[in-house]
């Protein structure tokens, strides 16, 4: 999804919340496209370093060792599948 799509569905948000704002006689929601922009920059910055962080980063040999292990039980049960489609 384009940064600009999260833009403008956040603006149509605003505006729809201003517009129920406006009608029970409260103080509508004042910003401009540009906070908006910055707000989804800041959004999108703080998702990516989340997900860099908890993505797994084995930097220990046994972490490695894991990963290498992991790898080896998925590549072994693809070739079963792989296998199994091939049989039926």
């Amino acid at each position: 999804m384009k940064k600009a799509t999260i833009v403008r569905t956040v603006l149509l948000l605003i505006v729809i919340i201003n517009m129920i704002l406006k009608a029970s006689g409260k103080q509508i929601i004042n910003v401009d496209e540009s906070q908006v922009y910055e707000v989804v920059e800041l959004l999108i910055s703080l998702a990516i370093i989340i997900v860099s962080w908890w993505k797994n980063n084995s930097f220990t040999e046994n972490a490695q060792k894991a990963d290498e292990y992991l790898a080896e039980l998925r590549r072994l049960e693809k070739e079963e599948r792989e296998e199994g489609q091939g049989n039926g």
